[in-house]
């Protein structure tokens, strides 16, 4: 079976590729929560469960967000769309934060808000519920990013049909340094060119130049 990548967006080094274009860099980089709400704003993304997030999840929805509005899965049905993200902190990032909440027992003061985010996988349930999609979805860890894992994660859901289309890629969020690049792959019959970007194959390859390269 031949699958084929039909929109992807690459969230790192302080800029944010879609589909090869180059869509927002900020020279003049301070923290992640001010760029990240730079390009929100941008984008004119009206979701205001946004500004609730972790940074993790904000990264993975934005960019996933992103991906959408390149390409459109109105056309599937919501259980055939599935999601498969990985990334080598898990919730770490969200983890430290609530720790430093709980540590001082003269000064404790749990958040709820932030300890709801103390898995990696909300991640994916944000994105679900803004694009209403109920399919197949895994947040796996690793390393590094691994593209074999995540190829033969995703192959083996479009071979048994458990999947029409799928998002996945990496959403690693630790501190100020982030890297995120999620993909829509689909069948190869489904893809089309558009007027500002070929679909490309779905392979370890492919996934690895997008990784280093954009």
């Amino acid at each position: 079976m031949e699958l084929t990548v039909t929109s992807f967006c690459h969230i790192h080094e302080n800029k944010v590729i879609v589909n090869d274009n180059l869509l927002f860099f900020q020279g003049n980089f301070i923290n992640f929560a001010d760029f990240i709400k730079t390009v929100y704003k941008q984008e004119q993304i009206n979701y205001p469960k946004f500004y609730k997030m972790d940074s993790v999840s904000k990264l993975g929805f934005l960019a996933t967000d992103l991906v959408l509005k390149a390409r459109t899965i109105a056309g599937y049905a919501s259980e055939a769309v599935g999601i498969i993200f990985s990334n080598s902190s898990s919730s770490l990032d969200t983890d430290v934060a609530h720790h430093e909440t709980i540590c001082d027992r003269s000064n404790y003061f749990p958040s709820p808000s932030v300890f709801v985010y103390t898995l990696p996988n909300i991640v994916i349930g944000e994105v679900c519920i803004k694009h209403k999609i109920k399919g197949e979805n895994a947040f796996l860890v690793s390393e590094s990013f691994d593209p074999q894992m995540i190829f033969n994660i995703v192959h083996e859901h479009f071979e048994n049909n458990r999947m029409e289309a799928c998002l996945c890629g990496w959403v690693e969020m630790m501190g100020n340094k982030f890297n995120a690049l999620v993909m829509l792959v689909e069948k190869d019959g489904r893809a089309h060119d558009t007027a500002s970007f070929a679909p490309i194959a779905f392979n370890v390859t492919k996934m690895k130049e997008l990784f280093e390269h954009n």
